[in-house]
């Protein structure tokens, strides 16, 4: 294979994607893999959407309460700007931004940034949430994680709502949503 000789030392970039139903330890594998990169002694800056406040205004914080700072922000395009040359970007919530995430992390990781994503890849309906199929699709790793069913202990990777409301979009806990395998999630929505 024959590399230019301008692009042998070119930094290169790249997306990770962290995907799951709720309670299956996104956060708390993006926040291990954030936690990583400082040890390394990497530029790190961490996003997360404004709109995410239920454990910290601006902290991203896992269910089991593991936290890092993060910067709460209202649109994707402020990615770009606020991460200047920084060589690890981190983005919880990704479902949550406008349909611009992936565009930018695109850009991002051509300018050779390394950048993480975590997100829900469906909604509580079992439909493609927000930006995830996009970011999944341009994605060079994806980590695919599970919970386990609160019904009857096997993989979940459903998010089940406990409640009839019946927007996209309900920021909840366990008070709301739990996880559950294939078979009880649709037990459920029959019961």
């Amino acid at each position: 294979m024959f590399i230019e000789p301008h692009l042998k030392n070119e930094k290169r970039g790249w997306i990770e994607v962290i995907c799951g139903s709720m309670f299956s330890g996104k956060t708390e594998e993006l926040i291990r893999r954030l936690k990583r990169a400082k040890i390394a002694n990497l530029s790190v800056e961490i996003f997360k959407p404004a709109v995410d406040i239920r454990y910290h205004e601006q902290n991203i914080v896992s269910h089991d309460e593991n936290a890092i700072q993060s910067t709460p922000i209202d649109n994707s395009q402020t990615i770009l700007l606020l991460a200047g040359e920084t060589e690890v970007v981190g983005i919880d919530e990704a479902q949550f931004f406008d349909d611009q995430l992936p565009e930018v992390c695109d850009q991002l990781a051509l300018r050779g940034t390394r950048v993480i994503i975590a997100g829900l890849d469906m909604d509580f309906s079992t439909k493609p949430f927000g930006q995830m199929p996009k970011l999944l699709a341009k994605a060079d790793y994806i980590t695919k994680l599970h919970a386990i069913c609160v019904k009857c202990g096997n993989i979940a990777n459903y998010s089940y709502r406990k409640t009839k409301n019946s927007a996209q979009l309900v920021l909840g806990e366990k008070d709301i949503y739990e996880p559950r395998c294939r078979v009880c999630f649709y037990k459920g929505e029959n019961a």
